[in-house]
Formats: structure tokens, sequence, C-alpha cells
């Protein structure tokens, strides 16, 4: 079994664990940001992470691991490579997570949801819906970080690799904008003038 520990350690080798003054999606503020994309750089060290995301689901029947686009479907790839399943993602259309490119779920097919990180959890709400409305099982849910701190279960079982909260703060009652420390919109690699 992957230990946390070695997790952690992956990301911290691959820079997914970064440390600095963040402007999250939320506008809230954060010393800690987690860009899992990074470790995806990596095929090693995704087959390691995915290998364990699979073990947690060996004894589950899967016909087919579903992420949404765009964090999901490498992961997506290798664990249904593991496990011997088909892979598909969904993708935003109109506002809506859907499967599009001709993808199809066919009715009873046990599916395994897939996604990088979970902090509220919407994506994977999403996807699930979907995978619903097509008539697909799904099984559960596997990520490698859950940011949520287990407030969010998005399905009947979730496993995750890491579970951890990232600390934010309002901007008002930021620390490190008291510091007058320059802030980072992730994604960007701007500096923003707070």
């Amino acid at each position: 079994m992957l230990s946390k520990q070695r997790t952690l350690q992956i990301f911290k080798e691959t820079g997914v664990l970064q440390e600095g003054h963040f402007l999250l999606t939320s506008g809230r503020h954060s010393k800690e940001y987690m860009q899992c994309a990074k470790v995806l750089q990596y095929p090693h060290f995704t087959e390691e992470l995915c290998r364990e995301l699979a073990v947690r689901y060996k004894d589950t029947k899967i016909d087919l691991v579903a992420a949404p686009a765009i964090g999901g479907i490498l992961i997506a790839y290798e664990v249904a490579k593991i496990l011997k399943a088909k892979v598909i993602f969904a993708e935003r259309e109109n506002g809506k997570m859907t499967f599009r490119r001709g993808f199809r779920i066919n009715e009873g097919e046990r599916v395994l949801v897939v996604e990088d990180v979970i902090t509220t959890g919407g994506s994977v709400l999403e996807v699930i819906e979907a995978v619903k409305e097509k008539n697909g099982l799904v099984q559960g849910v596997g990520v490698f970080v859950d940011r949520s701190n287990g407030r969010v279960k998005p399905a009947p079982r979730i496993e995750a690799l890491l579970q951890m909260e990232i600390e934010s703060y309002h901007p008002d009652q930021c620390p490190l904008c008291a510091q007058g420390l320059p802030i980072i919109k992730p994604g960007s690699k701007k500096t923003l003038g707070y």
C-alpha cells in the first residue's frame, strides 16, 4: 500500500505541493496550493499513484473508468489500463458535464469515477450525474487528494491517496497580506498587486 509519506514525497518532488501566497478560485488566500497536474508530467509517478487507486478497487468489478476533463483524463486512462476497463471522459457543454465524442455507457456498466483533487466535489458530482443519466452504476470515486477534509461524499465509497485541508483566509484577514507578501494566482504565474 502506498503510504501518505510516499505520496507527499512524490508531490513535493514534482512540485505539486507549493508554498507561497496564493489567490484561490474562491477568492480566499492561502499559503499552500496543490497543482496536481504537475505530477502527470512524470509517467512513472503517475503510474505509481494510479496503481494504488486501482488496487483499492481491485475487488470491485469495474467495467468503465470515467473522469472530468481535463484534470482526470490521464488518471482515468492509467487506472483503466490497470483494471483492464474502458475509459471515457466528460466535458462541459452549455454549462453541463456531458459525455461527447461518441462515448457511451451501456446500461448497468459498473463505473469508477476518478479525479486529481476534490475540494468542493463539484466536477465529480457532475460526472456521477452524467453516468447515472446513461444508466451506469457508480461503484465509487478515486482521487489523488481529498482537500474537503472528508466533508464531500460524492459516492458511497471514496478512496483518496491523501487527505489534507489547506488553510485559507478571507483577504481582509490574510496574515500573508499583512506581511506584504506578493500574491500569485495559480495557473497564471502572475504576481498580483495586493
